[in-house]
């Protein structure tokens, strides 16, 4: 389709209240029109009105969509990301607003330093966030780069997340609409990303940014989310460990924290740190939970909800995006739990009180209100109660 036609197409569709609200969005010096903005389209509706706002803006927009899988069921099935169906849905958006396309083959890269590390981590006895890996290299590194190479003023996404201008800097801050906000999954963004990135959703709700793709006439409207883990098609993530680590089935002891050996496991892949069904060990006193995963003696630790309770957590590979900040903080261990008040010590994150679910592998991320200070991940953790086993 011939560009100019299809802006020309598009724009008389679309309702003025939109474009009012859309030109302050990408924190870039005017006029817009001299421009270029790269905008990361993964096929869902999130990104697909990312780039509609920045076509709006009058600047040069080019779609980017980094094809990370393609394994059997994931090609056709919607509500996945960067595969198969989701593509074809970018390119239809890129065409529907009149910008240019690029699909990237990443599947190799995505491959050995997300969907292996993923693995590598269960096998440890860690539990991965394999979105923060994926934000950390293929698409903060690699995207990155392919939108320097085209000449791009800055890189957009369609995270909920919200970019401040601060007094020294940008500054990552949590999304106006907590129900969707995806900061923890950012923490590892570095300050000379956060720069050239921007985030245009981050002050909207979802039904929002629905709402303006189906009056944009865009056929992602409706789209289904994807879910968390991409790369696993039919939720099972076991079957895709055990595909790349044929040893991942193998079984040891349910030791309780006293000692006792309970039962028998199915492999360390099936248990998480907090897990309490499917230990089947029955006739105890008590619920227990898993506390604690030995990787090298194939041990699943498991105890009562106070043995889960833990004081303090050391952290690796800490990313610091505060400055020169030293006020009182909080602390968010899980993507779902709130964030609790503690304070960071070296690379030593202790609670002012217990913490419940703090797991090895997860991210520690780091807040002064809604500001992202920035967070490390979960090496080791300190248990309230002293463990016996």
């Amino acid at each position: 389709m011939n560009r100019d036609h299809a802006e020309s197409r598009w724009n008389a569709g679309a309702r003025a209240p939109i474009c009012a609200a859309m030109l302050p969005q990408f924190q870039l010096p005017e006029p817009l029109s001299q421009r270029r903005i790269v905008v990361a389209m993964s096929g869902g509706v999130d990104s697909s009105v990312v780039a509609a706002l920045a076509a709006r803006t009058g600047a040069e927009t080019i779609g980017v969509t980094l094809q990370l899988y393609d394994h059997g069921a994931a090609v056709g099935r919607t509500g996945s990301c960067c595969a198969g169906q989701d593509i074809r849905d970018a390119r239809a958006v890129a065409d529907r607003i009149g910008i240019a396309h690029y699909v990237f083959d990443y599947e190799s890269r995505f491959r050995d330093s997300v969907i292996a590390d993923f693995a590598d981590e269960y096998m440890a006895g860690r539990t991965p966030i394999p979105c923060v890996k994926c934000n950390m290299g293929v698409k903060f590194t690699d995207l990155f780069q392919i939108a320097r190479d085209l000449g791009a003023d800055c890189l957009a996404t369609g995270h909920y997340v919200r970019r401040v201008e601060g007094p020294d800097g940008a500054e990552l801050h949590r999304a106006a609409d907590p129900a969707r906000d995806q900061s923890y999954f950012l923490f590892a963004t570095t300050q000379a990303q956060l720069d050239y990135l921007r985030f245009p959703l981050g002050g909207m709700p979802k039904p929002q940014v629905r709402e303006i793709a189906a009056e944009l006439g865009l056929a992602v409207a409706m789209k289904p989310d994807s879910q968390d883990i991409c790369f696993v098609p039919d939720g099972d993530y076991a079957k895709i460990v055990r595909k790349l680590r044929p040893d991942a089935d193998e079984s040891g002891d349910i030791v309780h924290v006293d000692g006792r050996v309970l039962g028998a496991h199915k492999g360390l892949i099936h248990y998480t740190v907090g897990q309490r069904k499917g230990l089947e060990i029955g006739g105890q006193a008590e619920p227990l939970y898993v506390v604690r995963l030995d990787a090298a003696g194939r041990r699943v630790i498991v105890g009562p909800k106070a043995a889960l309770a833990v004081s303090a957590a050391r952290l690796e590979d800490i990313n610091w995006l505060g400055g020169g900040f030293a006020g009182p903080l909080s602390a968010k261990v899980r993507s779902m739990a709130k964030p609790v008040p503690a304070r960071l010590e070296g690379g030593r994150l202790v609670f002012a009180a217990p913490e419940y679910g703090v797991a090895p592998g997860q991210a520690a991320v780091l807040y002064a209100g809604d500001r992202v200070l920035g967070g490390g991940w979960i090496a080791e953790t300190e248990g309230a109660l002293a463990e016996v086993a």
